[in-house]
């Protein structure tokens, strides 16, 4: 299994990013996916996740109405697109197998929200 987000940097309070993450090893179109960010200093918190379906979402209360996850089944590939990025938001971000987040996981790409 292998995962590799892309898409991290440094944004101002109000800007917009697109994480990439990029799947192989496993049928990627078979599983559910998730959006999972860890801040320095606090757990892992689980923020989206999408069923192989490619239409059933699921948000927590925290990003919800802000981000948006979608996945590309024919390229192996899902999305996490974030708009009006608060300083809270910043975090490392990554994705991992399953609805909870708990599977096989990437390394993660970095998200500064900072003016």
């Amino acid at each position: 299994v292998q995962l590799v987000e892309s898409g991290g940097g440094l944004v101002q309070p109000g800007g917009s990013l697109r994480l990439s993450c990029v799947a192989s090893g496993f049928p990627f179109t078979t599983y559910t996916m998730s959006w999972v960010r860890q801040a320095p200093g606090k757990g892992p918190e689980r923020i989206s996740y999408i069923l192989a379906d490619a239409v059933t979402t699921h948000y927590e209360d925290s990003v919800k109405g802000r981000f948006t996850i979608s996945r590309d089944n024919a390229k192996n590939t899902l999305f996490l697109q974030m708009n009006s990025l608060k300083p809270e938001d910043t975090a490392n971000y990554y994705c991992a197998t399953g609805s909870m987040g708990r599977g096989s996981r990437g390394q993660g790409t970095q998200v500064t929200v900072s003016s």
